[in-house]
C-alpha cells in the first residue's frame, strides 16, 4: 500500500483517467491530487512537493516532456520520481521518457492494479533508501544513505530516487560488477516490467550529473556496470 500522507500528484488531460487513477490510488491510502492541464499543476509544486508524480505526456496546455525537464531543473523537486502514462508505447518514446528523468513509464491502456504496484515500486525505492554506511573516497566522493545526498569533490548532486539507488547499489561493493538483470531486480524485484535499456539511460544520467567523478562508474563490455576508484 502506498501508505497514508503519501501525497500522489495525477496529471492528465482526460478527466476519467484522473478520477479512476484517484480513486485507486485513494483505496491505496494514498493522497491525491488530480490535474487535467499543466499550468494549475505547475502552481500546485510551487506550494507542495508531492512524493510522486503521474504524468501523461499529451496536455493541451504544455507537453509532458517539458515538465519533466522542469521538474528536474528544480532543485526542489529534482529528486521527486515520476511515472509517465502515455499512449506512446514505442521503445523510442520510453527511452526518451526515461532519458528526461523519469522513474518508470506506463503505456494506455494500463491496468490500475498495476500501476498502484508501480506506484508502490517506486515509493518502497524512496523508503528504503539504503539506510548503510556512508561511502566515502577521499574528497572526491561522498555518499549518505541517512541524508540521501551525493558530493562529487564537496559538490552536491541532486540524483532522482532511482538514480541514487544505482549508485548505493554500486558503490556499496565498490569493485564488483553488477549485471542489468541485476540492477532492475535490486530496483525492481519481482515486480519488474522495464525495458533492460532503462539501466543505460539512468548511468548515462549518473554519469553526467557526477562530472569530473563520472569515470568512477566503469562499463564492463558485455557485462554490467561497477563503481572502482
Amino acid at each position: 500500500m502506498c501508505g497514508v500522507n503519501r501525497l500522489i500528484a495525477v496529471v492528465d488531460d482526460e478527466p476519467d483517467l484522473v478520477e479512476l487513477v484517484t480513486v485507486n490510488l485513494k483505496k491505496a491510502n494514498c493522497d491525491v491530487r488530480g490535474f487535467t492541464e499543466a499550468r494549475p499543476f505547475l502552481r500546485f509544486l510551487e506550494k507542495k512537493v508531492p512524493d510522486l508524480v503521474i504524468l501523461d505526456l499529451m496536455l493541451p496546455d504544455m507537453d509532458g516532456m517539458e515538465i519533466c525537464k522542469h521538474i528536474r531543473k528544480d532543485e526542489k523537486l529534482a529528486s521527486v520520481p515520476i511515472i509517465i502514462l502515455s499512449a506512446r508505447g514505442g521503445e523510442t518514446d520510453k527511452v526518451l521518457g526515461l532519458e528526461l528523468g523519469a522513474d518508470d513509464y506506463v503505456t494506455k491502456p494500463f491496468s490500475p492494479r498495476e500501476l498502484v504496484a508501480r506506484v508502490n515500486a517506486v515509493l518502497r525505492r524512496e523508503e528504503g533508501r539504503d539506510r548503510t554506511r556512508a561511502i566515502s573516497i577521499g574528497k572526491t566522493f561522498r555518499l549518505d544513505p541517512e541524508r540521501h545526498e551525493v558530493k562529487v569533490y564537496g559538490r552536491r548532486v541532486n540524483l532522482t530516487t532511482t538514480e541514487f539507488k544505482i549508485l548505493a547499489l554500486l558503490a556499496s561493493r565498490a569493485g564488483r560488477v553488477f549485471s542489468r538483470e541485476e540492477i532492475l531486480d535490486h530496483l525492481w524485484g519481482y515486480e519488474k516490467s522495464v525495458l533492460d535499456r532503462t539501466i543505460d539511460v539512468h548511468i548515462r544520467h549518473l554519469r553526467k550529473k557526477l562530472g569530473r567523478g563520472a569515470g568512477l562508474i566503469k562499463n564492463v563490455r558485455g557485462v554490467g556496470y561497477k563503481f572502482e576508484e
